[in-house]
């Protein structure tokens, strides 16, 4: 692959993780906050968000977007340079931070103390420093996200080759958003309840103790302490509904934007 083709990928990937984060943020506020509200807070996906609009406002559910969107150009670069199953490990580097950072936002509530993202990054920073501050959550990511994005780029693939029987090898834009969307659903599918797991740890006051074993198992124990089975799936009905608009805008935006810069650049 020649420089200038890498540069186009970088810049599709780039593209196509802000469309992902545009369209998907409010149901994923909506996901984050069913997976690490106190136990009673909420009836479910539905009442978090009727509470969310008439208590913070319409633009409550973009809380957290910042940091996405700060990182949207490293994390999806990575994604489609790494373009396969290791793409969630090379991933998780960038994206464990991303998160860490995008869960704190989305766990305040509309309170007088609610923090804005350079004093939560800030205080991350000097209380616990890089690995257990910044960094925290890590070696969860990188567990959830191997399994997720083999099943991400595998239903991809799959479903796009299936249309390219049929339509040839310029599939159309719907074929490409049905794709991304069987991709998005795989995804979420692969990666509970790890995900569920990767939030609550983030969340949490003081980093966790022990081996990343030690602690990812505890965390399991103490979810299905306090709410059973079903605790470890909250929050993935609105993680399966945003993967639909969010996985299709994400490869559409990033075919679409690799085939206008191949066509520019003439790579």
């Amino acid at each position: 692959m020649s420089s200038l083709s890498t540069v186009n990928e970088l810049l599709a990937g780039s593209v196509g993780g802000a469309a992902q984060v545009l369209v998907g943020q409010p149901l994923d506020t909506i996901k984050t906050r069913a997976q690490i509200a106190p136990k009673g807070m909420f009836k479910g996906p539905m009442d978090i968000l009727m509470q969310t609009l008439r208590k913070e406002g319409f633009f409550a559910l973009y809380k957290g977007m910042a940091s996405p969107l700060i990182g949207v150009a490293g994390v999806n670069s990575l994604l489609f340079a790494s373009y396969g199953s290791m793409a969630g490990a090379a991933n998780a580097i960038l994206a464990s931070p991303v998160e860490m950072f995008k869960v704190r936002m989305q766990g305040q509530y509309g309170a007088k103390t609610d923090q804005r993202l350079r004093v939560v990054m800030s205080e991350m920073w000097t209380h616990w420093g890089f690995r257990k501050g910044i960094m925290r959550g890590y070696w969860v990511t990188v567990l959830r996200e191997i399994p997720a994005y083999a099943g991400f780029y595998t239903a991809f693939e799959f479903t796009k080759r299936k249309f390219a029987k049929t339509y040839g090898k310029e599939l159309p834009v719907w074929a490409l958003l049905a794709s991304g969307s069987t991709g998005g659903i795989a995804y979420w599918l692969a990666c509970y309840p790890l995900d569920v797991i990767k939030s609550r740890i983030q969340l949490r006051a003081i980093p966790p103790t022990g081996t990343p074993a030690q602690y990812i198992a505890n965390e399991f124990k103490a979810i299905i302490s306090e709410s059973g089975i079903s605790g470890l799936f909250r929050g993935l009905s609105p993680s399966l509904l945003r993967s639909i608009p969010a996985a299709a805008s994400t490869f559409a935006a990033f075919e679409l934007t690799r085939e206008y810069l191949a066509g520019v650049t003439g790579v």
